[in-house]
C-alpha cells in the first residue's frame, strides 16, 4: 500500500463557541487521489486551513512523514511539501504567467535583485512538468479559468509539492476543461504526488477518487476506498438523510398549452434561428457547453439581450421582451447563474432580498412599504423552502451557497411567475440543497408552472428535465424527449 505522508489525528477547533471540527482524523497516502466531501459548513475549509498552517487547532496533532506537530505555520507547511489551490487560485492577476510561477521561489531565496533569466527558467520547468503550453508574457488576468487552474498547479510544483489540496477545483470549468484537469491529476498521481480533491459533485468524485472522506457537522463520518462507496451511501453520509439516487421525472407538460415560443430567434454574436416551445407544467432543459448560446438564450427570454431577428410569443401572443421589467409584467422570473453578483444583495437582510422583486405588492395604495407584511411573507418562504438559519433578519452573505440559492428562488416564487427560467440553478450547491431545489421545481411544475433550466450539468439535465434542447455553436443541435435523454446522447449532441 502507498506510504502515508500526511495525517491529522483527533483535531478539534472552535470559533466563538461554535464547534467547527470535533475530534477529526484523516490520512493521505502518496500517489493517492483522496476526495474530501461534505456540505457547506461541514468543516472541510477548516481542516484545510489547519493543514496549511493558517489556523491553529485547539487539540490534536498533524503528522507529516512520520513527524508529529501540534501546530505549524504556513511556511512550515509549504516546506513540508503541502500546497493548497483555493477556488480563487490566489494568483496575481496583474502579473505575467512567468512572474506568478516564479515569484514565490525568488522571495524564498531572499533575492534583492530581480533575475529574469532565473525566473524564466523556473517558470519553464514548472509548466514542463504538466505539459502546459502558455505564453509566459501573458497577464494572468487575461487567461481563461482553466488556464489559471493549470498555472496554480504548476506553481505548486515549483515547491516540489508532495500533497496538493484542490478546493472545488472544477466549480467554474466546462466538461472538456475538467477532462484536461483530470489528466494532469492522474499524471501527478503516477509521479507519487498525493491529491486531496475537495468536491461534492457525485460524478466527479466517483470518476477521479481512490479514497473518500466525508465530513458532516464538523465530524468525519466515514473514510473508505472509493470502490466501497455508492451514490446513495455518499448522499446519506453527506446529508444524514436518505436521498434517492434516481428520481421519478414529473409528468410531461401539456403540448396543447404552449406558454412560450420562439420563432427563428437571433441574438447577434450569441445564437441564431432558434425555434422552440415551452409547454405548461413542464421542466424544459437548455443544455450545451460554454459558448454554445444556452446562457444567452435564457437571458434573451428575460429581456437581457438585444434580439436582432425572430419573435417571442407568450401564450400565443407576440411580445416585445426588451427589458427585465417587461419580462416580469409577462409573468416571467429569472434565477441568474451567479447568485453572488447578480442574484443577491449580500449585505442586506433576507427580508430585503425577498421583497425586492415585488415592492408594489408589499406597499399600500399610497405607496408606503409595509415592513410587517414583508417580514411575514419572508418567513413564509423561509419555512416553505427550509432556508437555514431561519432568521429573516440575517444578512444574505451569512448563508451557505445552497441557502443563498433558495433565497434567490424565494424572491422570484413570491412573484408567482407563470414561467421561471433558471440559469445554472445548482452551481456551487451541495447535495442536500440541490435535492431540495429539484423537489421544489418538480412541485411547482406539477402545479402548472413552466420551468426552463439552462445548464451544462448533464446529470442535472438528465435527472429533472422532460425535454431537452441542446445548443451547439449558437444553434439548436438536437431535441431529446423522455427516454432519449441519456448521458451519452447529451454528451454526443453537445460536443
Amino acid at each position: 500500500m502507498n506510504e502515508k505522508i500526511l495525517s491529522v489525528e483527533n483535531i478539534s477547533k472552535s470559533f466563538g463557541g461554535v464547534q467547527a471540527l470535533d475530534n477529526v482524523s484523516m490520512e493521505i497516502r502518496a500517489g493517492e487521489i483522496h476526495c474530501l466531501s461534505g456540505e457547506n459548513g461541514s468543516g472541510k475549509s477548516t481542516i484545510i486551513k489547519i493543514i496549511s498552517g493558517y489556523y491553529k487547532p485547539d487539540s490534536g496533532k498533524i503528522c507529516i512523514d512520520g513527524k508529529e506537530y501540534s501546530e505549524m505555520s504556513p511556511s512550515e507547511s509549504i516546506n513540508h511539501g503541502i500546497q493548497v489551490i483555493y477556488q480563487d487560485f490566489s494568483l496575481f492577476p496583474n502579473l505575467s504567467v512567468m512572474e506568478n510561477l516564479s515569484i514565490n521561489a525568488e522571495v524564498a531565496r531572499g533575492s534583492k535583485i530581480i533575475n529574469y533569466k532565473r525566473m524564466r527558467e523556473t517558470a519553464q520547468q514548472a509548466v514542463k512538468k504538466i505539459n502546459l503550453k502558455v505564453d509566459m508574457k501573458a497577464k494572468v488576468a487575461d487567461l481563461s479559468v482553466a488556464d489559471k487552474q493549470m498555472i496554480a498547479i504548476a506553481r505548486a510544483l515549483v515547491h516540489e509539492a508532495k500533497v496538493i489540496i484542490m478546493d472545488e477545483a472544477t466549480a467554474s470549468l466546462t466538461r472538456n476543461e475538467v477532462n484536461s484537469l483530470f489528466r494532469v491529476i492522474h499524471q501527478l498521481k503516477e509521479e507519487g504526488v498525493a491529491i486531496v480533491f475537495v468536491s461534492h459533485k457525485l460524478d466527479e468524485v466517483f470518476e477521479i477518487s481512490d479514497s473518500i472522506t466525508i465530513f458532516r457537522n464538523g465530524r468525519n463520518v466515514i473514510s473508505c476506498k472509493a470502490s466501497e462507496m455508492d451514490e446513495e451511501r455518499f448522499s446519506f453520509y453527506m446529508t444524514g438523510r436518505e436521498i434517492q439516487a434516481k428520481q421519478e421525472k414529473p409528468l410531461v407538460g401539456d403540448p396543447a398549452r404552449i406558454m412560450m415560443e420562439t420563432r427563428n430567434l437571433t441574438v447577434e454574436g450569441a445564437f441564431e434561428d432558434v425555434s422552440m416551445q415551452l409547454y405548461k407544467g413542464e421542466i424544459l432543459g437548455i443544455a450545451g457547453q460554454l459558448g454554445s448560446g444556452r446562457t444567452e438564450l435564457a437571458m434573451a427570454l428575460f429581456g437581457m439581450a438585444t434580439i436582432k431577428d425572430g419573435e417571442i410569443l407568450v401564450e400565443g401572443k407576440t411580445v416585445n421582451i426588451s427589458s427585465v421589467t417587461k419580462a416580469k409584467q409577462l409573468g416571467i422570473g429569472y434565477v441568474p447563474e451567479d447568485r453572488l453578483t447578480e442574484g443577491l444583495f449580500l449585505e442586506q437582510s433576507l427580508i430585503q432580498n425577498v421583497a425586492v422583486t415585488h415592492l408594489g405588492k408589499l406597499s399600500s395604495k399610497f405607496g408606503f412599504y409595509n415592513k410587517r407584511v414583508a417580514a411575514e411573507e419572508t418567513q413564509h418562504w423561509i419555512d416553505t423552502l427550509s432556508i437555514s438559519p431561519d432568521n429573516r433578519n440575517n444578512l444574505a452573505q451569512k448563508l451557505s451557497g445552497g441557502n443563498q440559492q433558495k433565497v434567490v428562488l424565494a424572491k422570484w416564487l413570491a412573484c408567482n411567475p407563470a414561467i421561471l427560467i433558471l440559469n445554472g440553478p445548482t452551481v456551487g450547491v451541495d447535495i442536500g440543497a440541490k435535492q431540495d431545489i429539484y423537489d421544489l421545481l418538480n412541485k411547482y411544475a406539477s402545479e402548472g408552472m413552466s420551468v426552463i433550466i439552462a445548464s451544462d450539468d448533464i446529470l442535472e439535465i438528465k435527472k429533472i428535465c422532460n425535454r431537452v434542447i441542446i445548443m451547439k455553436g449558437g444553434r439548436i443541435n438536437a431535441v431529446l424527449c423522455g427516454e432519449e435523454i441519456t448521458e451519452k446522447a447529451l454528451v454526443e449532441a453537445s460536443v
